[in-house]
């Protein structure tokens, strides 16, 4: 059985107003899956959200960094969210993938890499 993991939990738990969390190991980290669409992961108990060209401008303006999976190589679409969004649940619903549309533009990159990985096999 998997060690508990008191930071996934908490993260789980805030996130649920959005959906159905489930979250995956991968790497030594999470993948965050709501209602089976990727949309966040966790590194080193840190919670990343993906970005779409949307929201990789607000990420940058509120001064927040990619993701690095690893120590000077390319970053990743995925930011740490901004600091009230563990503090304020509108801001965490805000910065949530169903807001405007970006829901839709988040399965269908799923179901693409999905497709993709299938026919790699």
């Amino acid at each position: 059985m998997p060690a508990k993991n008191p930071y996934l939990d908490f993260v789980a738990e805030w996130l649920a107003p959005l959906g159905g969390i489930l979250a995956r190991s991968m790497m030594g980290g999470h993948i965050l899956y709501c209602d089976g669409t990727v949309f966040a992961l966790i590194a080193n108990n840190t919670l990343y959200l993906k970005a779409d060209a949307e929201t990789r401008a607000r990420f940058e303006a509120l001064g927040l960094k990619p993701f690095y999976p690893f120590e000077g190589k390319g970053s990743m679409s995925y930011y740490q969210p901004p600091a009230d969004f563990f503090e304020d649940a509108g801001a965490m619903l805000e910065m949530g993938p169903r807001r405007r549309g970006r829901w839709h533009a988040l399965e269908e990159e799923t179901r693409q890499k999905e497709e993709g990985f299938r026919r790699a096999r």
